[in-house]
């Protein structure tokens, strides 16, 4: 077990395809971790091991890797760089102290990579940049500086210099090696400027000697690094020996170790108290779950991040998130798909155990007689939603088991059905997400699925008031059946839902008949005479009627109120409602006008729009029937920058136009299924 000194947990965080996964694997190699060096290509490398990482050849989930440099034990998170798998990002940075920030030197900067300089800047992780790609034959090492420094500001520094470039890249010159070349002068005094500048005292000496002595500008950038007022550069090529060892010296020697770490924060799980931890073994335990993998030979694998005290094999914690305690077996150490039984892990390190009974995602765990709540991890909602259906009843007998378990991996990825339209709802953050998911349904479960779009959840009103009767008869030899009410039928404010009142005096209806009445309209309304849909917004009151002492019963006065309700319904003008999200979209500047265009084209209502860092935010109102495909077109729209959420705001009637087709289109399946339709339009 390495010492709490000798510990590094780092995240791999840039854009997709910027060379992440085989940055990782020279880690791995050149560390001594792994025998051959993989290849992404080939499906072969330790980080990317499920079948549809190699299918597809992109990073899906995050990967927990290891390897050891001078004595000091270093984890890798190895996250994917798709905006669509944002959630494993999350789950990275949960769980380290400091990450590489990684950019490809064939194309800078990219919409990623921007995306997680933001959320390391949120969460106040000390970072180095790295440059791979260096011997591809389209490599732009100044193109590369400079769009990092655009993106990235002054606070950019560069430690080494490329030998050569394209397919003579020949490995990295240290800018704060010995007899540096004059080429690379320039280099070194700019990076010494940056030193001076983080404190007066430095500053000072700059200014009296010209220069700073080099174990100076070492250890300056290690301070920078940890106060995040300097972001060192490195280069690396996944193939070249030399640019890899030097960025496995730069991790131990330059990202902060544990015990620099200041005291974790959280709240006392009773009190709601603030309460802080030291990062070390001798303190209480304290720990928190920040991934949940199906592992198939070992079952649930609960991964977790020590932050103080040890936890032992064969032991037990306390889960103050759940309230429970669990035991557990064997704890594991992870090289991507490979575990390795430890006896214990200790602060500062990242492990595994099996078949948590009440663990998840976000949980912290911790000494029950010191009890602390970490924050729990914040997941984005997901943006994009589909209908998915069983294709036979074997599979429908699987899907929800199957679904549970994917939804317990990733946060993301939510499952829900709509109470009106019946349908099955899976929702993520985009199209790759969601093919993923549903692919897995087949790959890992069997189960076969049908996909469409969710069907919108109209409803159907009335626009005025109107009296009408509602009269049963029936006489068959023996007793009959007989009920006769008047009712009157009203529009609601929006949002007024239902009220039925009974205005009955006289004993003209028998109050023992009035709920049987109540349930005939409450059952029509739930069909209503435009499209089907429920009627909402509606008022009904029960004022007349008359029954028979012998033929009435509770039967013939709910067929009664649901014959009137259906009467009324087609006298009084009946609308189409339909379901209004109250939208926010987070988009660059420069895109912000083609954004708001574009919602007004949905028919929606722009309220209007903050700024907020670099993005603008603008709320609008707009139809969900108008939003069920918008997260493709504001990914093309803002080159997978902008984002939104939505939640539901209120119902609107829809316009004529548009509710002709939706009435005609529902009215031709009712028919197709045999109800026919009560209203012709």
């Amino acid at each position: 077990m390495a010492e709490i000194k000798g510990i590094r947990n780092v995240a791999l965080v840039g854009h997709a395809g910027s060379g992440k996964t085989s940055l990782a694997e020279a880690l791995l190699f050149y560390g001594g971790a792994i025998s051959k060096l993989g290849s992404v290509a080939q499906g072969t490398t330790a980080s990317d091991y499920h079948p549809d990482e190699i299918e597809r050849r992109v990073s899906i989930n995050t990967s927990c890797l290891f390897c050891s440099w001078q004595g000091v034990h270093i984890n890798f998170l190895d996250a994917p760089g798709y905006a669509d798998f944002l959630a494993e990002v999350l789950m990275a940075l949960a769980a380290v102290d400091s990450a590489l920030v990684v950019v490809d030197a064939t194309k800078g900067v990219e919409v990623s990579t921007e995306r997680a300089w933001q959320l390391l800047n949120d969460r106040k992780l000390p970072r180095l940049i790295v440059v791979t790609k260096l011997d591809h034959e389209q490599a732009n090492f100044d193109q590369t500086l400079g769009s990092i420094r655009e993106a990235f500001g002054s606070s950019v520094i560069l430690l080494e210099a490329p030998k050569g470039a394209g397919k003579q890249f020949a490995g990295t010159v240290d800018l704060l090696g010995e007899g540096l070349a004059s080429e690379h002068q320039g280099f070194y005094e700019k990076l010494v400027e940056a030193v001076a500048e983080q404190s007066d005292e430095l500053l000072e000496r700059f200014v009296t000697e010209g220069t700073l002595p080099r174990e100076q500008v070492v250890s300056g950038i290690a301070q920078g690094i940890k106060a995040q007022k300097l972001v060192p550069t490195l280069l690396a090529s996944s193939t070249n020996e030399q640019a890899i060892k030097s960025l496995l010296e730069a991790i131990v020697k330059l990202l902060p170790a544990l015990d620099q770490r200041e005291p974790l924060v959280g709240t006392h799980p009773s009190t709601g108290e603030s309460v802080t931890r030291k990062p070390l073994a001798t303190e209480p335990l304290l720990a928190q779950v920040f991934k949940t993998i199906a592992d198939p030979y070992v079952g649930q694998l609960s991964v977790f991040r020590v932050f103080s005290g040890t936890l032992n094999s064969d032991s037990s914690f306390f889960n103050v998130s759940t309230g429970t305690k669990e035991r557990i077996g064997k704890i594991f150490r992870l090289q991507g798909k490979s575990q390795t039984t430890i006896a214990s892990v200790s602060a500062g390190d990242i492990a595994a155990v099996a078949k948590l009974k009440d663990t998840h995602t976000g949980n912290t765990l911790t000494d029950e007689a010191h009890p602390m709540v970490l924050e729990a991890i914040a997941f984005p909602d997901p943006m994009l939603s589909i209908a998915i259906k069983p294709k036979t009843r074997t599979d429908e007998e699987k899907i929800s088991d199957a679904l549970q378990k994917l939804a317990v991996e990733d946060p993301t990825f939510r499952v829900s059905r709509d109470p009106q339209t019946k349908d099955l709802i899976v929702s993520g953050m985009g199209d790759l997400h969601l093919a993923v998911m549903t692919g897995r349904l087949t790959s890992r479960f069997g189960v076969q699925v049908q996909i469409g779009l969710p069907k919108v959840a109209y409803k159907e009103t009335v626009a005025k008031k109107v009296q009408v009767q509602g009269r049963y008869k029936r006489q068959t030899g023996g007793r009959g059946q007989f009920g006769d009410v008047w009712i009157e039928v009203e529009p609601l404010p929006r949002g007024g839902g239902f009220e039925f009142i009974n205005k009955i005096f006289g004993g003209a209806v028998p109050r023992n008949y009035i709920p049987a009445v109540e349930k005939g309209v409450r059952t029509a309304m739930q069909d209503g005479v435009l499209a089907g849909y429920p009627m909402a917004d509606v008022r009904v009151t029960l004022y007349d009627g008359s029954y028979h002492p012998v033929d009435s019963s509770d039967l013939a006065f709910q067929i009664s109120g649901s014959m009137a309700l259906r009467k009324a319904a087609e006298e009084a003008h009946p609308v189409l409602l339909e379901p209004i999200m109250e939208v926010e979209v987070t988009v660059p500047e420069e895109t912000l006008g083609t954004v708001t265009g574009g919602l007004n084209g949905r028919r929606g209502r722009v309220l209007g729009i903050e700024a907020k860092s670099k993005y603008q935010v603008v709320k609008a109102q707009v139809p969900l029937a108008e939003m069920l495909k918008y997260a493709s077109d504001l990914k093309s729209v803002t080159g997978g920058r902008g984002s939104y959420t939505m939640k539901f705001s209120h119902y609107e009637e829809v316009p004529a136009k548009i509710a002709q087709p939706i009435i005609a289109q529902a009215q031709a399946a009712r028919a197709q299924e045999g109800e026919g339709v009560r209203l012709k339009i």
